[in-house]
């Protein structure tokens, strides 16, 4: 199959294109950046592109005429995205350019794959999400671009995938773990929200998926994270940074705290960041494994 991933520069665009090429796909990865050094370390075919761009989303999908597009590219920075000066960005990013993606997608007749996120909710109560709940409520500007995005692709195409994953970690870029792993070694004691609720997503094994995924027709709404070791057993981001610790080794005290006593954040963020993820399963997809097999793989994989 003939592919192309966007956003080969983050973390999950990285995976993404490393598992397909790994399956033997004709694989076309692409990124803002004039060359390919995002890239370093894959095979394969590289385009600069910006998403935000009309004219060069149609030539590049035009000219590449793939089977199937994976649109990883993202506006993520979730507190930037609240300033008033990146907002109409955040909104080029996240919902025109893939806007755009799927009107070329449809011309050339392919399907198409969006990653998103919880924060399309309003994260309210404590019932997971499933992954086909219309009742969207974004709480913050990040989270509505997304679901503008989401919004995008389903009014334009038939043949889509959309994948809402949270707290997304990898070996290539910045996330939570290899934050805290880096304070954790600086620092006696650390103060980690306990209040917002969900599971993580190792990007490595998120890839496997959606690569099991664009390989079949089983088109609609996902919720993909790590699963839990025991049904039910979601988890906050101090039980992740605890779990971290442990498995690096570091004796830094972690200290629950409240997200109202954190207060460091601009953007309002989701207390119930719960996914339902009952709906691989149904369609024959495996699930990616617990989370804290995930946490001790990555940090053996990635040289902290």
């Amino acid at each position: 199959m003939k592919i192309l991933v966007t956003g080969v520069g983050g973390q999950l665009g990285y995976d993404v294109m490393l598992d397909l090429k790994d399956r033997g796909h004709e694989v076309t990865g692409s990124d803002v950046f004039p060359d390919s050094s995002c890239m370093s370390g894959l095979t394969g075919a590289y385009v600069c592109l910006d998403i935000t761009d009309k004219e060069a989303v149609y030539k590049t999908i035009k000219d590449l005429r793939p089977d199937a597009v994976i649109h990883c590219a993202s506006w993520t920075a979730v507190d930037a995205a609240e300033d008033e000066e990146n907002r109409l960005k955040v909104d080029a990013v996240n919902h025109l350019g893939t806007q755009y993606i799927a009107d070329a997608v449809k011309e050339v007749e392919a399907k198409m794959m969006y990653i998103s996120t919880d924060y399309v909710f309003d994260g309210k109560g404590s019932r997971p999400w499933e992954p086909d709940n219309t009742n969207y409520s974004p709480v913050n500007v990040y989270g509505r671009s997304k679901l503008n995005g989401e919004l995008a692709v389903s009014g334009t195409l038939d043949r889509f995938f959309i994948v809402r994953i949270a707290w997304a970690f990898g070996l290539h870029g910045k996330n939570f773990i290899k934050t805290m792993i880096n304070v954790g070694k600086t620092h006696d004691t650390v103060r980690v929200v306990n209040d917002q609720i969900g599971t993580p997503t190792y990007t490595k094994d998120l890839a496997r998926l959606l690569g099991d995924m664009i390989e079949s027709d089983k088109y609609g709404y996902y919720h993909a994270t790590n699963s839990e070791a025991v049904p039910g057993g979601y988890i906050s981001w101090y039980d992740l940074c605890a779990e971290a610790y442990r498995c690096y080794g570091l004796t830094a005290k972690v200290i629950p705290v409240s997200t109202a006593e954190y207060g460091l954040s601009k953007a309002t963020r989701p207390f119930n960041s719960r996914l339902d993820k009952t709906k691989l399963i149904t369609s024959g997809f495996e699930p990616l494994p617990v989370w804290q097999d995930a946490v001790a793989r990555y940090l053996e994989e990635a040289g902290l």
